[in-house]
């Protein structure tokens, strides 16, 4: 089949053109980019960086877990990632007498190493362009519902041909909302034994206060073991199992970071929206982000008040309230920089010009002349089904009993009360796990301080008839929901007491579980959301399908009207090579934050009344003493963290930072908070990742932890 004129555009679009200030780039293009990398201090090739003909960069990186990055960084199969990226698996491994979260653990042998149950990493072998075989018997007439049949029909067939026979795994993703596609061949393992992880006190150092925020340090690292069969090949879990023998891991340099020095950045990137219209930037910014930052605060608000009174709770509740706060933080960032860099401005003023470049030309406007008018007539019944949905997602769903009994028990049981005793008894299951790490004081708060925010603050009309009598004032409303709660402890199928639910699960009749359909007020009130909420997903989906095709179509002509832009697709968790320089910037007025940060910066924060900014004892000690051994820098004081112009993401936490010579100079783990717009605009001038510094990161090992066997089998550039 002929290339169509606009894929022929879109390559030579992507392969002529790069820019250091922005984009998440598709390694397989990057030797396009490989004069303005050298430029900026890369001394290697494009092909060190991802090849399928030799071992390359590419064979160092890893997808791990379901959304982070890691690296390998020794000939044992020894991966570095961020602290937060496997905190729930060192969770899953932490009691009160073995609190790994809170003190920490180095294994001094391989055999100390702790399985992760369920963790796995996961390879690119390779990546292939077959936008030509996905789009194969479609044309600009083929009616989109029989595009989408006839792509699935074309990804079924490529990934078949790409695994038969190889125990490799493929996936196909598309690229400019559907202009091209990529395949991904890729190969699991899933023996991951945890090798090392910092206490809390330097792996989360700053918590929720210092999370997105310069100056940061954080000691944001953990290190892992991959295992294989003697063979060298993935393997289930075996004692007998080996250490994975990497085609490729990276060197550490302890030479340091000078501003301006050249930074790659080689991960999975999670998502990115930068071709948004002013519509969709208005619907993150002011609708999606300030409702669920709001229930977000409520539920944070109510755990860390239980946290802070009990360390079992701390223990139960951590991963909870990190796995929350991540987003809340981030939104607020978000929303800030958009409103600051003024990109809902910017975007009318692109929209503007590019429907001028649409008029201009009878062709052009035949073709897109009502394109951006269309596209904002749906954005609005978007905009207002996307705040159902948002409101019902975090205010009834934010409330863990909703999410993880009165859902499984409507869902499962109620819907099929004749269903056998198996389900029953998984349903039980299910409820004695989700009960041992549960607190019913903090999910009380939860329900009655976010549905009476929803009642107050969601618009009347969108809220359920049934649910109108609750549209009252905030302290009547608060009132009526803690009677809610309270009332529906002590009715069927008392979702509140673990026992007396798990014991009417197994006996009651089909009559009793109808019954409970009125006579709890709980399950009222959640059958009126839900219903809500599907039937404003249903059209919501819609209107997202809808919004896809019409986006197809103006990523294609934005890239006919501006031949000469780089134009780097979307991330979408593949691997993505960015890079940058390490440089400083200033956020506002008076302002200038330097690139670097150091353990100096941790003692001026300590603070030994609040949990977050405790010091741990041993580390204090090396910070008085003065005993970095070699990973001061040439003042003499032992850096954290710097920041650099990397365009990164969610899913690019753990990914390596590399130098311009291939060695492992950094861990990234985060964005300034003024930046974190960056998934819809880019600012190079306020935009920054945040890396950990290997120096601190050996220092920690080697000083502080007395891991020298971890330390002896790195290779450190000196």
């Amino acid at each position: 089949m002929r290339k169509p004129l606009f894929l022929t555009l879109l390559l030579s679009l992507i392969l002529s053109f790069a820019r250091a200030d922005g984009g998440m780039w598709i390694p397989l293009y990057l030797s396009q980019n490989e004069a303005e990398m050298q430029q900026l201090g890369f001394h290697l090739t494009a092909d060190d960086i991802y090849s399928i003909n030799h071992n390359s960069m590419k064979d160092a990186i890893v997808l791990f877990g379901s959304g982070c990055t890691a690296e390998l960084i020794s000939s044992k199969g020894l991966l570095l990632t961020n602290h937060h990226c496997g905190y729930s698996f060192v969770q899953s491994h932490s009691t009160m007498e073995h609190n790994y979260l809170r003190d920490g653990f180095w294994a001094k042998s391989m055999q100390e190493e702790i399985p992760m149950e369920g963790l796995t990493v996961t390879f690119l072998v390779y990546m292939e362009d077959v936008t030509d075989q996905v789009l194969a018997g479609i044309t600009d007439q083929t009616k989109e519902v029989d595009r989408q049949v006839k792509i699935k029909e074309n990804i079924a067939k490529v990934i078949k041909k790409a695994t038969d026979g190889t125990g490799y795994k493929a996936q196909i993703k598309p690229f400019y909302y559907g202009n091209q596609y990529f395949m991904f061949v890729t190969e699991t393992y899933n023996d991951i034994r945890l090798v090392g992880v910092p206490p809390e006190s330097i792996g989360k150092f700053g918590g929720d206060s210092d999370n997105w925020m310069w100056p940061r340090h954080t000691g944001d690292f953990s290190l892992y073991r991959i295992y294989t069969g003697k063979d060298g090949k993935p393997a289930e879990y075996s004692k007998d199992n080996i250490p994975m023998k990497p085609k490729q891991y990276f060197p550490v340099s302890i030479k340091g970071v000078q501003e301006n020095d050249f930074t790659l950045v080689f991960g999975y990137p999670g998502t990115t929206k930068q071709f948004l219209i002013s519509d969709g930037v208005n619907a993150v910014a002011n609708i999606q982000n300030p409702i669920a930052i709001q229930a977000r605060t409520i539920r944070l608000d109510a755990m860390k008040k239980q946290m802070n009174l009990d360390p079992r709770i701390r223990l139960m509740y951590s991963a909870k309230a990190n796995g929350i706060s991540n987003g809340w933080k981030k939104w607020q960032g978000e929303s800030k920089g958009i409103r600051e860099c003024d990109v809902i401005g910017k975007k009318q003023a692109q929209e503007a010009e590019f429907q001028k470049w649409v008029n201009a030309d009878p062709q052009r406007k035949a073709q897109y002349g009502t394109l951006l008018q269309d596209m904002k007539k749906v954005y609005e019944s978007y905009n207002n089904n996307l705040q159902v949905v948002t409101y019902i997602n975090e205010y009834l769903f934010g409330v863990e009993l909703m999410e993880e009994v009165v859902y499984p028990y409507m869902s499962k049981l109620h819907q099929n009360m004749e269903i056998n005793r198996e389900v029953r008894t998984k349903l039980q299951d299910a409820d004695k796990r989700f009960r041992e790490e549960y607190m019913e004081v903090i999910d009380k708060e939860c329900f009655v301080e976010l549905m009476t925010y929803y009642f107050t603050h969601e618009k009347p009309e969108n809220i359920p008839a049934a649910l109108k009598k609750y549209v009252q004032s905030e302290p009547v409303v608060r009132q009526m929901m803690t009677a809610l709660w309270d009332n529906s402890a002590k009715k069927a199928p008392y979702f509140q007491d673990g026992q007396k639910y798990r014991d009417f699960i197994a006996k009651a009749t089909p009559q009793q579980i109808l019954k409970t359909t009125t006579s709890n007020e709980m399950i009222v009130l959640y059958s009126a959301l839900f219903d809500q909420y599907r039937n404003a997903v249903t059209k919501y989906r819609a209107e997202n399908t809808a919004l896809d095709q019409y986006y197809r179509t103006y990523v294609k002509a934005l890239m006919e009207k501006d031949k000469d832009k780089a134009f780097y697709p979307d991330a979408n968790l593949t691997m993505r090579v960015t890079y940058g320089q390490v440089k400083g910037f200033q956020p506002a007025d008076g302002t200038d934050y330097v690139y670097y940060t150091t353990l100096d910066g941790i003692m001026e924060k300590e603070n030994p009344d609040v949990y977050d900014y405790q010091v741990h004892p041993k580390l204090k000690e090396l910070w008085e003493k003065k005993d970095y051994g070699r990973y001061a820098n040439k003042d003499g004081k032992l850096p954290v963290a710097f920041i650099a112009s990397n365009h990164t993401t969610g899913g690019n936490s753990g990914s390596p930072v590399i130098n311009g010579y291939g060695q492992l100079i950094g861990t990234n783990f985060d964005r300034v908070w003024e930046g974190t717009m960056s998934d819809i605009w880019y600012d190079v001038d306020r935009c920054r990742n945040i890396s950990l510094d290997a120096r601190y990161f050996l220092f920690i090992v080697d000083k502080f932890a007395g891991a020298k066997n971890i330390v002896d089998e790195i290779d450190v550039i000196e």
